[in-house]
């Protein structure tokens, strides 16, 4: 286990919504599926068509292999870039992949749906002023709520929620910095960074390990025109 969440739970269930809104969609597309974990399972008796994105050349045939055999098409591509006709999917899904307002609103057809979750700027905001150069994506609730509004898209509902989250120790925590490259640039534990991981073990360090803020937004838009 990555980690264990001590917080209250998230307010909504990114999986539930997905399944629901599944069962009223005869086409669908799962951006930046990484191996396929969730959007297979998602899938597993959906009978329309199903198709799953990914960039990154590992993730891409570990997808393939797993979506297959449950009739979906994997195409590698850019997540911001599209390779699809517009208006061709009923159903977009994005869970924790980056996004393109203008691209999603093209590929959805009218009355179409997007519902993506995403990690929130105060995500693991502890570590800040350990590693300065912590990357920081700005705004993107507001930016995609906005961005899905100038693209014609009908906010059906956008929340935003942190909660925290505990690491069993510095360890893990580094583990998981390498296999995140975008959180920190060039993490490098066992070098440059040693000190500030020492410091954190030293003050971050509480009974229930490494406990940092795990932040998330959920946005669902629908498009409304033509």
């Amino acid at each position: 286990m990555a980690s264990e969440r001590v917080g209250p739970p998230l307010p909504w269930n990114y999986e539930q919504r997905a399944s629901e809104l599944l069962t009223g969609a005869a086409s669908v597309l799962d951006v930046g599926t990484g191996g396929g974990e969730v959007f297979g399972e998602l899938v597993q008796v959906y009978r329309g068509r199903a198709v799953a994105s990914e960039e990154w050349e590992v993730n891409a045939p570990i997808a393939a292999k797993r979506l297959s055999p449950l009739g979906v098409a994997t195409v590698r591509s850019r997540s911001a870039n599209l390779p699809f006709r517009s208006g061709v999917f009923e159903l977009v899904l994005n869970r924790h992949e980056e996004l393109d307002p203008l691209e999603v609103a093209r590929v959805l057809a009218p009355r179409g749906r997007i519902l993506t979750q995403q990690v929130g700027r105060n995500n693991w905001r502890e570590l800040r002023r350990f590693f300065p150069r912590m990357s920081d994506f700005g705004p993107l609730f507001e930016k995609y709520i906005a961005g899905f509004q100038a693209a014609g898209l009908s906010i059906v509902q956008a929340q935003s929620f942190d909660t925290q989250e505990a690491f069993r120790n510095v360890g893990q925590l580094a583990h998981i910095l390498c296999v995140a490259p975008w959180e920190i640039p060039d993490f490098s534990p066992l070098e440059d960074d040693l000190d500030a991981l020492i410091e954190i073990d030293r003050t971050l360090r509480t009974e229930k390990g490494i406990v940092l803020t795990e932040s998330r937004f959920l946005i669902e838009a629908e498009r409304t025109n033509g």
